[in-house]
């Protein structure tokens, strides 16, 4: 019996490795061929992450505090990435209506042209396109499941889809954010909150 708990637990372990491992790689790659992309514009993978970041966030997520927090960066070098986007004119600042201390971004055209440039020179859809459809949403879905669960161990953000959020409510004249009791679009429901909680889970962090 203690061989056979002993296998077991040889055997998850070595699974939870092995997709640990190639989630690395995977990851290094990616990090890899944005460093390369980025070099032909003079600038850093993390700037590159950040105008990315702008081009899917909400208009509750869209300050330098929500960057840092999102990407994992100190206030300062948030700062000096978003200070070199702008002189490149990938993004825009503009002072809140009600709060002017509150300063959101937004990545202008060029900004979103850059994005999709970045995305295409990974050689992540040629690759998707050697497995099936179903398979790439299986894998989706897969992938999405894995970083959920992180998140939830790790007590990590989830900035996730604001239609799939405990907050989002559908009325009768369209939907509304329960948070700030607010109107949301249509489009506005397929971006991503910085205070997004998946139904039925534990609010982790108040807001700010």
């Amino acid at each position: 019996m203690f061989v056979k708990t002993v296998s077991r637990r040889y055997n998850n372990d070595m699974g939870v490795r092995d997709v640990h491992d190639i989630l690395e790689r995977l990851c290094n790659l990616l990090r890899m061929e944005v460093r390369t992309f980025g070099l032909r514009y003079g600038l850093q993978p993390v700037q590159i992450e950040a105008v990315t970041y702008l081009t899917h966030c909400n208009r509750y997520s869209d300050t330098p505090q929500a960057v840092g927090e999102y990407l994992g960066l100190t206030k300062g070098t948030v700062s000096q990435s978003l200070k070199v986007l702008e002189q490149k004119g990938l993004l825009r600042k503009q002072q809140d209506k009600q709060d002017k201390r509150i300063v959101h971004l937004a990545a202008t055209a060029k900004g979103k042209k850059l994005v999709e440039q970045s995305i295409t020179a990974k050689g992540l859809e040629a690759a998707l396109k050697m497995t099936s459809s179903l398979r790439g949403r299986e894998l989706e879905e897969l992938l999405r499941s894995i970083l959920r669960g992180m998140q939830h161990h790790n007590q990590r953000k989830t900035f996730a889809a604001c239609h799939t959020c405990r907050f989002n409510e559908q009325h009768t004249g369209g939907y509304v954010c329960g948070l700030t009791q607010e109107p949301l679009r249509e489009r506005e429901i397929q971006l991503i909150c910085r205070e997004h909680e998946y139904p039925g889970e534990k609010t982790l962090i108040s807001v700010s």
